[in-house]
């Protein structure tokens, strides 16, 4: 489960780094219990984020049952998957 303080704390990382790779390495470690993963933005293409930040879109996942599913709502949350948007997108 996601609540306002870590949306707050994504979002302030988020902003604050130029790489998500490092981005990422540093929510891992300040959240241990979530899980985050990267990808590049067209490979979440057909999919609405949850939330943007820069050139960085977010989306939450559910991973309480057999397999993961996007959701909307950061009380059902488990994980978050951070993509990269490239300049032109």
């Amino acid at each position: 489960m996601l609540d306002a303080t870590l949306l707050e704390d994504l979002a302030a990382e988020l902003g604050d780094t130029s790489s998500l790779r490092r981005g990422a390495a540093a929510l891992r470690s300040r959240y241990p219990g979530i899980s985050f993963s990267c990808c590049d933005a067209a490979d979440m293409s057909g999919e609405d984020p949850y939330r943007r930040y820069g050139s960085f879109d977010l989306y939450l996942v559910d991973g309480s049952g057999h397999c993961w599913r996007l959701t909307d709502s950061p009380v059902e949350a488990t994980g978050v998957i951070l993509a990269e948007r490239s300049e032109a997108a």
